[in-house]
């Protein structure tokens, strides 16, 4: 796993936008902006929990969009909390373009 990674996911998941603090939107968004496509499985498994309840001025869609450069995407394993709003957009993105959980 990248180095990179491992900083994301020690800042730990985003907080919404009202309560966010401005040095960790700024790190968050420049570590994301050093992370190269594709993610490995294991680093799209790592970074999803790091969703937090709202967009965070953008950073929601950049971690959306990495995480489904993994080359074993989709991770069902990883998206089983559909308590989080940003799980659910995963999934209906996968059922929107016909591809469903495992039986």
């Amino acid at each position: 796993m990248r180095d990179v990674v491992r900083q994301l996911a020690a800042l730990g998941a985003l907080e919404s936008e009202g309560t966010l603090d401005e040095q960790k939107l700024e790190r968050f968004e420049q570590l994301l902006g050093e992370v190269s496509p594709p993610l490995t499985d294991e680093e799209a498994r790592i970074l999803v929990p790091l969703f937090g309840p709202d967009n965070a001025f953008g950073l929601g869609w950049t971690l959306l969009h990495l995480i489904e450069t993994a080359p074993g995407w989709p991770l069902w394993d990883a998206l089983g909390d559909p308590s989080n709003e940003w799980i659910r957009r995963l999934r209906k993105r996968l059922e929107n373009a016909g591809i469903r959980p495992p039986e």
